[in-house]
């Protein structure tokens, strides 16, 4: 933490009133303590700048000193939702208020929060939450500190509508390798120990079972949540296969006989295939539409295949990523054609903000490296940030001997979320260059 620079210019002198509207000038603040101009959060990837500051309790045009931002420092660090935490506020350009800047590192991972069996409506509780928390959203860490604060708030306004159950919250499993964090009742239910299907032709009964298996087996059963791991676990297998509108049309259990827990008997119909139909771009990009259906090379009267379809998209989002739009997303809205047995899908492009090249600093090299990795880098300040060209950059570095002995290498990247502004620290072993580069002739950059 950076003390504040003092020894700031004096207030002005109050300009004289008008006699009809004589007061008294307010006393101006102490030379250590300034109004606030301007709060800048950097590292942050979850919240947005301005959830963080709510929750730093700052307000711009607070007269705020060293006590303030100490304060601002302690509540986010006790509010479990970062790793690590540093601030500093220095004079602004004009010597007349702080800029502060604080240094997140969120807590990883985080997951979406659902509720079940609480005896409230979802979108009740999610209100309140936001109101307790400004760092309340979609996705929220599971550290102890948290699921402890929320699972309180959430006992509390039960309460306030006379329910009385006792609130859990923890990590759930939604399907393979997809978690949440999951708020009900604390009473204890039977556990699914087997699951059989029935109805199926198209997957046999040892990819259902292990698909479902892996998420199921031993946790506690409610229908809804054991549908929900059906749609999760199951569905996709199906919709690799075209099926896309396969149902779970019934779900029974009863006592297993050779384990304690339910037996969950699923009945399956596959429904038919469908195959892929109209493809379109729809809505403003900042690429050429051609070049996104290029890459996603979706083909019409192909099997409608959604992991296909699923790679495709995320090869479109990495078209987008390197135009300069890091927080992109690209999804597809599916309209079925159930006489045809086709899917039509409408891409969507949600494109963000654009970030733009910042800084390139070298780090570990002699002062030839260093010129020659700032002359064969090709993207410049001020032009559209890529995120993949750090690594890449890095790999053809090592791919075409430009050192030798070349140690490790990596590239870090500092983000300014409010400027978009993206600065790269290239880090080397510090290895010469090698000796057939050192009088290089000048050439494209890589």
């Amino acid at each position: 933490m950076l003390l504040p620079l003092l020894g700031f210019a004096q207030a002005r002198p109050a300009k004289k009133a008008a006699p009809a509207k004589k007061t008294t000038p307010a006393p101006a603040p102490a030379a250590n303590r300034w109004p606030i101009q301007r709060i800048v959060i950097e590292g942050n990837r979850l919240y947005t700048p301005d959830q963080v500051i709510a929750a730093s309790g700052l307000k711009i045009g607070q007269v705020a000193g060293k006590e303030e931002f100490d304060a601002a420092y302690n509540r986010l660090l006790v509010c479990g939702a970062f790793e690590t935490l540093s601030y500093k506020f220095a004079p602004a350009t004009d010597k007349t208020g702080f800029v502060a800047t604080f240094q997140v590192t969120e807590v990883e991972p985080a997951y979406p929060v659902h509720f079940e069996e609480l005896g409230v409506p979802d979108k009740d509780v999610e209100a309140m939450l936001h109101t307790k928390d400004p760092l309340f959203g979609a996705r929220i860490p599971a550290t102890k500190t948290v699921l402890a604060k929320y699972t309180g708030w959430i006992q509390e306004f039960l309460a306030t509508r006379k329910l009385t159950d006792k609130i859990a919250g923890r990590v759930a499993a939604v399907g393979p390798d997809q978690f949440v964090i999951l708020f009900r009742p604390e009473r204890n239910l039977p556990a699914v120990a087997q699951v059989t299907f029935d109805g199926n032709k198209v997957i046999p009964n040892n990819l259902l079972r292990d698909a479902i298996g892996g998420v199921a087996i031993g946790q506690p059963y409610t229908e809804e949540r054991f549908r929900g791991l059906l749609e999760t676990g199951v569905r996709p297998l199906y919709e690799t296969r075209g099926r896309l509108r396969v149902a779970f049309t019934k779900v029974r259990t009863e006592p297993a006989k050779d384990v304690q827990g339910l037996h969950v008997f699923v009945t399956v119909d596959e429904g038919e295939s469908f195959d892929l139909g109209d493809i379109a771009i729809e809505g403003p990009v900042p690429v050429k539409p051609d070049a996104l259906l290029k890459a996603g090379n979706l083909k019409p009267g192909d099997l409608a295949n959604f992991e296909v379809v699923g790679q495709a998209l995320e090869k479109m989002r990495a078209v987008v990523r390197r135009a300069g739009y890091m927080q992109a997303k690209v999804t597809a809205a599916r309209k079925l054609d159930d006489a045809k047995k086709t899917v039509a899908l409408a891409i969507h492009v949600d494109a963000g903000p654009p970030y733009t090249m910042g800084t390139l600093t070298i780090d570990g090299l002699d002062i030839n490296g260093e010129y020659e990795m700032k002359r064969i880098w090709a993207m410049k300040e001020g032009k559209p940030y890529n995120a993949e060209y750090p690594d890449s950059f890095l790999n053809r570095v090592r791919e075409e001997g430009l050192f030798d002995n070349l140690g490790k290498t990596r590239a870090e990247v500092k983000v300014n979320e409010q400027t978009h502004v993206v600065d790269v620290i290239l880090h080397f072993g510090g290895a010469p260059l090698a000796p057939d580069r050192r009088r290089r002739p000048q050439g494209p950059p890589i």
